[in-house]
């Protein structure tokens, strides 16, 4: 736009992995659609989607038995990619037309005028030590101002839930509480004869029980890879449910096993994803910015996507703040383009899906056959969330802990073998950049009352139980080792827990995830 009308602005973008994409993980059966309205011509500059859908297949299953289910996925014309090495390619896009990419910096503040209007952001220090002192390699962070700033977090964002909860922008658009799910992902390089380039695959029901949404994935990518992947709402009562050990157990089923063995494990991680969908859409716009993509939760969930439409959602903030800083409106024609663009379309049609599995699996599958085949997103009514992700975990003593196998080394793996495959690293000796608000917390309710549960839900063990020299239990936070999924931050039943960022550059290195 500043090409096209001879405007000069300057763009930053503030980027916390060590690269951009390092930090970005998703299935990813990608949709073309904006990318075919910002860069219509990818195809002949080089972008890394080549892959297109061959086959599109949905199961259910049973611990030995996969049923063919009708598919309701609809991927023809898709594309199965990496998004981090998509995001890559669209870096050096954006650096050709000018813009500036500081990857390695973390945005740990908000910035804010005398009448609270946003005006920046703040890195955070780098070269602090354990115990608050400045190491030799200290430097203070940066203050980057700006006459707009657009939060671009991805899902559960640090600062984008400040801002939410700061102006209340859940309230004024009268939107629920988000719900999440969190993903975990490994990418095999599977035998030639095995490789069908273009595959999907989606599954419900095995190994989770049916009370417990969620579902699997496997994509065949290019060069004999396929990702492999676990999607378990972060909504699910036992708290003796490891969703790291129920993606063990998957591999195990004979569909997976087949194609896996004999392979390889490249890469692995784990990210949360926004569940909520059209009820749960905050305000997006602030004094001084506007909050995009899955900060604010676009995610269209019957489709399993939410790429387009992030990146819908980030074109529309652009020309609203285009229009905004030559003075020709302000920032709230981002809202009014959103409520007239085919996000708000594709999502209100999507509404009913997600909350309908509240009810269990079968009554779930049943409702969202009546919606996509009958109703085509036009029932009358529209479903609520039910209560907070945090608040739905049970009480131990309602449950029986789960003996999840031990891993064979071959198919399933313990934590510390897949957190080498993510490439994950943090710099030791800083400041634990997950914060507990009350310390007595873990041992005196968690524990207590839940069995533990932040040392399963994290899919990084993160979180871990010791015996101390009195014989009693001590949580231990083991910060090195996150992989920036924000589990911790959404599922701790008392919300004790808070993700901020750490040192610039820390945190997992994907490359074809």
């Amino acid at each position: 736009m500043c090409q096209e009308q001879g405007t000069d602005l300057s763009v930053c973008v503030v980027e916390k992995g060590a690269e951009v994409g390092a930090h970005i993980l998703s299935g990813n059966v990608f949709e073309t659609r904006a990318l075919d309205e910002l860069i219509p011509e990818w195809r002949h500059e080089g972008a890394p989607i080549e892959v297109s859908v061959s086959s599109d297949k949905f199961y259910f299953l049973t611990r030995n038995h996969a049923v063919p289910l009708p598919c309701p996925f609809d991927n023809k014309g898709n594309y199965v990619i990496s998004l981090s090495q998509l995001g890559r390619w669209m870096a050096t896009k954006a650096e050709d037309l000018g813009v500036e990419i500081y990857p390695g910096f973390a945005a740990s503040e908000i910035l804010y005028d005398a009448d609270h209007k946003v005006v920046g952001i703040r890195t955070n220090d780098m070269g602090i030590a354990k115990d608050g002192s400045k190491r030799e390699t200290f430097q203070h962070g940066v203050d980057l101002k700006g006459r707009i700033t657009l939060l671009a977090e991805g899902c559960r964002g640090s600062l984008s839930e400040k801002i939410i909860g700061k102006f209340n922008l859940r309230e004024k658009s009268l939107a629920q509480h988000q719900t999440y799910a969190i993903g975990i992902k490994e990418v095999w390089e599977i035998e030639d004869e095995k490789h069908e380039p273009g595959s999907v695959l989606h599954t419900v029901g095995w190994p989770l029980d049916g009370t417990t949404y969620g579902g699997s994935f496997l994509y065949h990518m290019k060069d004999r890879l396929v990702s492999i992947g676990l999607v378990i709402a972060l909504d699910y009562h036992n708290p003796f449910l490891s969703p790291y050990d129920e993606f063990q157990k998957l591999k195990q089923h004979p569909l997976f096993r087949r194609l896996l063995e004999g392979g390889t494990v490249l890469q692995y991680g784990a990210r949360t994803l926004n569940e909520g969908g059209f009820q749960s859409i905050p305000y997006p716009v602030f004094p001084g910015g506007a909050i995009v993509g899955c900060a604010a939760g676009f995610i269209n969930v019957p489709k399993i996507k939410g790429t387009h439409t992030a990146m819908k959602s980030g074109m529309l903030a652009a020309e609203a703040s285009f229009k905004a800083l030559n003075g020709e409106a302000d920032m709230e024609t981002y809202w009014d383009s959103l409520k007239k663009s085919w996000i708000w379309e594709e999502l209100y049609k999507a509404r009913n899906y997600r909350p309908a599995f509240k009810y269990g699996l079968i009554p779930g599958l049943g409702f969202s056959a009546l919606e996509r085949y009958i109703f085509r997103g036009r029932f009358p009514l529209t479903l609520k969330h039910s209560k907070p992700d945090h608040e739905a975990t049970d009480v131990a003593s309602l449950h029986v802990p789960i003996d999840y196998p031990k891993p064979d080394g071959i198919l399933t793996f313990d934590v510390p073998t897949s957190l080498h495959r993510s490439n994950t690293n943090h710099e030791h000796d800083q400041p634990a950049h997950l914060r507990l608000k009350d310390p007595a917390i873990p041992e005196l309710v968690n524990l207590a009352r839940y069995g533990g549960p932040e040392s399963r839900y994290c899919p990084a063990r993160v979180y871990e139980y010791i015996t101390d020299e009195k014989g009693e239990s001590k949580l231990q936070i083991n910060a090195q080792n996150c992989l920036h999924c924000k589990a911790c931050d959404i599922k701790d039943p008392s919300q004790n827990i808070e993700w901020t960022v750490p040192e610039g550059g820390g945190g997992p290195g994907y490359s074809v995830m």
